[in-house]
């Protein structure tokens, strides 16, 4: 299959609006009746709703009960006209951001010491937390040419971090049991190094790196250590206390400067809203942007955002009242029992082999046969699953969409006859081929194909 091939496909999945919904190039001349365009937004909606709240989808909406919704929705509506840029006008929301912080930090064993704020997401907390080590590195070492030092499976976000603020990436490979390798951890820490990084879990495979053994070494070395607990934050606490083995990972550790945790995942907020948080306030100071000299007056932010909505503020804020401790120890044991279940039935399918240990993620391979064409099998049944690359994988995200009656069932009924239908007809379709694209493709080629397939996502006619 050509890259014009592959491009159709992608067309043909990622704009399938085109012909039955015209693509609306300019503005009406007349407003549209409002009911007129609610009732087009409904129609969209609904064509797609179907694959999430039945529990297809890895990740993504991670709770998702109508009842839930409803409720999360009333708390944006109230506030959706508010605004964190300005605090002298709605000081709620300054009341609701720092108890969403301190909320988040007890959770993660902080204590009055700790100092954070809201962001938009895992990416933003991230690139927060370089841009605050480049700065300190900068500050109190006078580095000029800043390393961080992560493991191959650290989410990408930190490479774009690394782009952005011109922070060079120093990969460690992970062992067997795709956590991070310790000894290449040592050997990678440097006169440059401001900050080494783990993922509690990594978003792959699931899997924790040894935070203990690496914020450890960081310390000893005078350096920053960041959890990347984005994905697992407001779930592994629970896991802990409901008995799975979870490692240390959290600011119980003395040598874990920084957490970023999303509560807009395992925590059920409407997405927007993650936390960035720092064992020493001096370097929350450093990612904070201060200008006293404009003509337009004194101006301030915590994040890279200027205006954000007050309305995600205020529905994560009573979300997670709302649920509260008993509410998420017991959405935690539902997702670990079915993520339990899955991986069994799994590992039993023959192919089939599991990637890493983990809580809440269902990873795997399939030596004998290409594992994108039993993921592209899988999305004719409906699934819309996570493909990993070096080596080729799946992976399944555990969200309480599963837990519901039959799903963890239908997943491993599927996911064997997939694996059937892939041994009979190997040959590579739909977009099977995009995602093994990049171990038989020069990178310069597949960065090329995927610019332009977003050139055409969002500009194409």
């Amino acid at each position: 299959m050509d890259l014009e091939e592959l491009l159709s496909v992608v067309q043909e999945r990622f704009r399938p609006y085109d012909q039955t919904f015209p693509p609306i190039r300019k503005l009406p001349a007349r407003g549209a009746n409002q009911r007129e365009v609610l009732a087009l937004l409904t129609r969209l909606l609904r064509e797609e709703e179907g694959r999430w709240k039945k529990g297809y989808v890895s990740g993504a909406v991670y709770h998702g009960e109508p009842a839930h919704t409803r409720f999360a929705t009333q708390a944006y509506a109230l506030a959706s006209q508010t605004n964190p840029l300005h605090p002298d006008v709605w000081p709620s929301l300054v009341k609701m951001e720092g108890e969403i912080v301190a909320m988040t930090s007890a959770l993660l064993g902080g204590g009055d010491s700790v100092r954070g704020a809201v962001s938009s997401g895992g990416t933003e907390s991230i690139l927060l937390a370089m841009k605050a080590y480049r700065d300190w590195g900068r500050e109190k070492r006078g580095i000029t040419e800043p390393e961080v030092v992560l493991p191959v499976t650290a989410h990408v976000a930190f490479d774009k971090a690394c782009h952005y603020f011109g922070i060079r990436a120093k990969t460690v490979p992970v062992g067997a049991d795709l956590a991070a390798d310790m000894e290449s951890v040592k050997s990678a820490i440097g006169p440059r190094t401001v900050a080494v990084v783990g993922s509690a879990p990594c978003f792959p495979y699931g899997v924790v790196d040894p935070i203990r053994a690496m914020s450890e070494v960081a310390h000893d070395q005078g350096v920053g250590f960041h959890t990347d607990a984005c994905l697992g934050g407001f779930i592994l606490p629970w896991a802990r206390e409901l008995g799975v083995a979870v490692p240390d990972f959290d600011f119980r550790l003395p040598g874990v400067t920084s957490i970023s945790v999303d509560p807009h995942k395992y925590g059920f907020v409407p997405k927007g809203i993650s936390t960035i948080l720092y064992s020493d306030p001096d370097l929350l100071r450093k990612q904070y942007y201060v200008a006293n000299r404009w003509p337009g007056g004194i101006y301030f932010s915590t994040s890279l955002a200027g205006s954000r909505p007050g309305g995600l503020v205020a529905a994560a804020w009573a979300t997670m009242l709302s649920l509260g401790a008993d509410g998420y120890r017991s959405i935690a044991r539902k997702i670990l029992a079915t993520t339990r279940r899955i991986r069994t039935g799994a590992a039993k399918i023959p192919g089939v082999e599991l990637m890493g240990d983990s809580a809440i993620v269902a990873a795997f391979t399939t030596p004998r046969m290409d594992v994108y064409q039993v993921m592209e099998q899988m999305s004719r049944r409906g699934w819309f699953l996570n493909g990993l690359q070096n080596p080729p994988g799946v992976h399944l995200a555990v969200t309480l969409r599963h837990t519901l009656p039959g799903v963890s069932a239908r997943f491993l009924t599927d996911l064997r006859w997939a694996v059937r239908m892939a041994e009979r007809a190997p040959a590579a379709a739909g977009l099977a081929p995009i995602y093994g694209m990049a171990e038989t493709m020069p990178a310069d080629a597949v960065e090329e194909f995927l610019s332009s397939v977003i050139d055409w996502m969002y500009h194409g006619s």
